[in-house]
């Protein structure tokens, strides 16, 4: 099922190489989603980029800055990779940007970015760790920092729907994708045992 830049195999089987060892994974299911959230939280403070008319039953009012058009890219792609999942993906993705929003404009600036930055460090470092201690492999973004980034939300998200809902975005698709990841695994392996040789 290669479709260039939306081929979710190739996606989700770069990401797995980077993620198999399930305490590394469980360390990524708890810390992404956060640093996805966090980030649109100082998002909101960049300038609005659409001037919405004010509207009453919404304090503070939206803004459709760059935190937004941050939002819409990853609901984008996720829906355009898979549907079903992608859907799921997509409105998390616009949950987060809305309460970020209104966190944001309730902490305000000089609160907000303290907030983002000691969420921020956790998160990253509990990731480093993981891949350190646990994975023994650098994070996937030192060899592809868009994809990585990009694919992280949901990557964590199709983990959770298929280890607790057996989900697959269509036939096939785990067993494809674990054939891949076993073969990076393998190929990882080999070159780092000629260097060490």
């Amino acid at each position: 099922m290669g479709r260039g830049v939306l081929d979710l195999e190739r996606h989700f089987a770069f990401y797995g190489a980077y993620h198999s060892n399930p305490i590394n994974i469980i360390i990524h299911v708890l810390f992404v989603w956060p640093i996805f959230y966090t980030s649109l939280v100082l998002f909101h403070f960049t300038p609005s980029l659409i001037q919405l008319p004010p509207l009453p039953f919404l304090s503070p009012p939206l803004l459709l800055n760059f935190g937004f058009f941050f939002a819409l890219l990853y609901a984008s792609f996720y829906v355009l990779l898979d549907r079903r999942a992608g859907s799921l993906a997509a409105l998390l993705c616009l949950f987060c940007w809305l309460s970020s929003s209104s966190l944001a404009s309730r902490l305000g600036f000089s609160l907000a970015w303290k907030v983002v930055l000691a969420a921020q460090l956790f998160c990253w470092i509990g990731q480093f760790i993981g891949h350190g201690v646990f994975e023994k492999r650098a994070p996937a973004l030192l060899d592809n920092l868009s994809q990585a980034l990009l694919m992280a939300p949901f990557f964590v998200l199709l983990e959770v729907l298929q280890n607790f809902c057996g989900y697959e975005p269509y036939p096939g698709f785990r067993a494809s994708v674990e054939a891949k990841i076993d073969a990076e695994i393998k190929e990882w392996q080999a070159k780092k045992q000629k260097k060490t040789s």
